[in-house]
């Protein structure tokens, strides 16, 4: 119901840009109920499709759709500079649908030109135990990184990296609240608290659907305490299976250190969390594929964290002992072929 008054809300911008239509061309949804909506569209997913009309972005799903115009098929997604939000401006247009993170459709560029916009979102963590690196999701200061980088700490610290007349400059933050914890899937959430008035730069969320093998991705972490270390190779497979958990593998180096930062794509987008490498194989890294991500952050209140219990999170609980001590029925009794087949006997 909130989609459909959402798009009845822009029912006057879409009948003023359909006046418009025959001068400007753009994309064209037709709804099932016979409205129009008309501007450009900037995602298309199974269930939905984001179309920017101009004051907003709206999310229309399928089911609503009787057909749809396209004003130029080879130009969907292809209208964005890099590592700049659909929309266009300064403000940002951000795709429906996100909570505390942010998503966007980008445009893909060189390694350099990604790393110059997405290198201050990037940051170190501290704490007791070690170091690790992280990321934010935001501009409110909202950090994520691996389970295993703050696990048992609770005096944690984030440097964050930011640039200046003289190249990127150091800033340490020393009031970090932990929001959420996952060790299932080896996430954490964190908030720095002590930032000010100055909003955050954050990168985006990317999407495991369009994840290829074989396509470019790289890494900023810091590796050893080497801070802000760049490493870049290729997606080596998405489905890599351990412990029941699938992971994204790469040959882009990941040491330790790189545990918690992004893995990014070529448009700038965290496409997985890096969290494990072997030390003395070259090329063998994994990264936690980005929906585990989106999803342990849409549902972060079901592992909030408790400060009285730093493994927050998990509780294994053993089973009911058996309540009859004899034999079951079916060691009872000899099977049917006649050999008892060494079973024990009543």
């Amino acid at each position: 119901m909130k989609a459909v008054g959402a798009i009845r809300g822009a029912m006057v911008v879409a009948v003023w840009l359909s006046a418009m239509a025959s001068a400007v061309p753009a994309d064209v949804i037709v709804l099932k109920e016979g409205q129009r909506l008309v501007g450009d569209i900037v995602l298309e997913k199974d269930s939905k499709l984001y179309i920017d009309v101009g004051v907003t972005v709206l999310a229309v799903p399928r089911e609503q759709i009787e057909s749809v115009e396209y004003a130029d098929t080879g130009r969907v997604g292809d209208a964005v500079e890099p590592n700049q939000p659909v929309g266009g401006g300064e403000a940002e247009a951000e795709l429906p649908g996100a909570s505390l993170y942010r998503t966007a459709n980008l445009k893909k560029a060189t390694i350099e030109q990604c790393v110059a916009r997405v290198a201050e979102a990037v940051v170190k963590v501290s704490s007791a135990a070690g170091t690790g690196s992280g990321f934010f999701i935001n501009e409110q200061g909202y950090v994520i990184t691996n389970y295993h980088v703050i696990e048992r700490e609770t005096r944690i610290s984030v440097v964050v990296f930011r640039k200046g007349a003289k190249g990127y400059e150091r800033q340490t933050f020393k009031k970090v609240r932990i929001i959420a914890l996952n060790p299932f899937v080896d996430l954490a959430l964190l908030k720095v608290e002590d930032m000010g008035l100055k909003a955050a730069a954050y990168a985006h969320l990317g999407d495991m659907e369009s994840v290829e093998v074989g396509e470019p991705v790289f890494a900023i972490g810091n590796p050893l305490g080497l801070e802000r270390t760049v490493t870049n190779g290729v997606i080596s497979t998405k489905s890599r299976v351990f412990e029941g958990l699938v992971y994204i593998q790469t040959n882009a180096d990941i040491n330790p250190g790189n545990s918690g930062g992004p893995l990014f794509n070529l448009a700038g987008e965290v496409i997985g969390v890096t969290n494990m490498g072997y030390i003395f194989y070259g090329g063998l890294g994994f990264a936690i594929p980005v929906n585990y991500v989106k999803d342990f952050i849409d549902h972060y209140e079901a592992f909030a964290y408790d400060k009285d219990n730093p493994n927050t999170g998990y509780r294994y609980f053993q089973p009911d002992g058996r309540r009859r001590q004899d034999r079951p029925e079916f060691l009872r009794h000899k099977d049917t072929t006649g050999d008892s087949g060494g079973a024990p006997q009543p």
